[in-house]
């Protein structure tokens, strides 16, 4: 976002949510979502054994979470919330450990559960080391986790460079719709030289059975309401902002129908 607001950046990807805290702070050239991308949180808890799991089971536990105002650690509290659990009371959440130490921490010890994004997770169950008990993008439900976005000016200057890229991004949502995780792990396998074939396929697989990408760029007016609400948790969110502030769905809709 700061590279958007700074214009060192003419679009970005990012979770939804920075839009809504750049409109909230008055800003005249606010930013503005034109294309989703995912609809799911990719992270997911992970337990020390392989039993059967309920949310009730971690009442008592410790989770190793994310860092406080994040997106991870608000859609962590947001399904604890919504299963009458309550975050810091029923049961104890660790935020002071580093995104890139959280894994670390759990095999070395720490905590009961703890959630991680891939490849840690996969890789902890391939190591034995714990295993995937739920899924957070599951049980959050359709929370549009990020987006493609500009500042107001910038689409209005430049609605056509827009179009093209929303087009792509489409076209890219089919294909990997219509294609097999060994497939799409083929074509990515590039930005990806230090993770093998088979781990990478096993990451794809399981974010493609948890319908992680949207088959569309369409930006929800229910997926920005989920989003809202799940700040509104946390305290995150000074008031809420209107759908048709930050949200254009005229590049999604003329993509749709231009390649359909």
């Amino acid at each position: 976002m700061t590279a958007l607001i700074s214009n060192n950046a003419d679009i970005a990807f990012m979770g939804p949510e920075a839009s809504i805290y750049v409109f909230n702070e008055g800003k005249e050239d606010y930013v503005i979502n034109f294309a989703q991308l995912t609809q799911r949180a990719g992270n997911f808890l992970i337990g020390r054994t392989n039993e059967e799991f309920n949310l009730e089971d971690l009442k008592g536990k410790t989770i190793i979470g994310g860092r406080p105002g994040g997106m991870p650690q608000m859609v962590l509290e947001y399904i604890l919330k919504k299963n009458n659990i309550k975050p810091f009371e029923d049961v104890e959440i660790i935020t002071n450990i580093d995104f890139t130490a959280t894994a670390g921490s759990f095999i070395g010890g720490t905590g009961d559960y703890t959630a991680e994004f891939e490849p840690s997770a996969s890789k902890i169950e391939n190591e034995g080391r714990g295993h995937v008990v739920a899924s957070l993008g599951i049980e959050s439900g359709l929370v549009p986790y990020t987006a493609y976005m500009a500042e107001k000016s910038y689409i209005k200057a430049n609605p056509e460079t827009i179009q093209k890229f929303t087009n792509a991004i489409y076209k890219s949502q089919l294909w990997v719709d219509e294609h097999t995780p060994e497939e799409i792990a083929e074509v990515i396998k590039p930005q990806f030289k230090d993770t093998d074939m088979e781990l990478l396929v096993q990451i794809v697989q399981r974010y493609k059975d948890q319908d992680t990408w949207r088959k569309d760029p369409y930006f929800e007016k229910t997926g920005l309401d989920l989003l809202q609400n799940i700040l509104d948790s946390a305290g995150e969110l000074d008031r809420r902002v209107e759908y048709d502030n930050i949200i254009t769905t005229e590049f999604a809709e003329e993509a749709i129908k231009n390649i359909e």
